[in-house]
């Protein structure tokens, strides 16, 4: 494909994901900065960029393994998401959203997944 990962629609949306994890974080206590929202931004950031680094390995066994770390960073953000909402950090309309885009985007992985076996 001319475009690469960039397009697949898992990678499109995974991005999206995270710059929505980013605006979302930027209202978080200053205090958080290197902490909590360093750890939640890190966590999103790295959905797309496992998912592009992946596509762009030689073999589907290194693909895979790329996107089943994706997945892992997925649970990561699950669990800061709920940490930000018991913190207050994030209202619960606010951590429903998230959560529609971050199970999207679980979906759109497992999809590709599910292909490359």
């Amino acid at each position: 494909m001319k475009d690469g990962f960039k397009s697949l629609i898992a990678w499109q949306k995974a991005l999206e994901f995270s710059e929505e994890i980013y605006r979302t974080t930027k209202d978080f206590p200053k205090e958080e900065l290197f902490g909590f929202t360093s750890q939640l931004r890190r966590s999103a950031i790295s959905v797309p960029a496992n998912i592009a680094e992946g596509y762009e390995k030689q073999h589907n066994k290194e693909y895979l393994q790329f996107l089943y770390i994706t997945k892992d960073s997925l649970g990561e953000v699950e669990t800061y998401l709920f940490l930000a909402l018991k913190l207050g950090y994030i209202n619960k309309t606010n951590f429903n959203q998230l959560e529609e885009k971050r199970k999207e985007v679980g979906g759109l992985i497992f999809g590709l997944i599910r292909k490359l076996k």
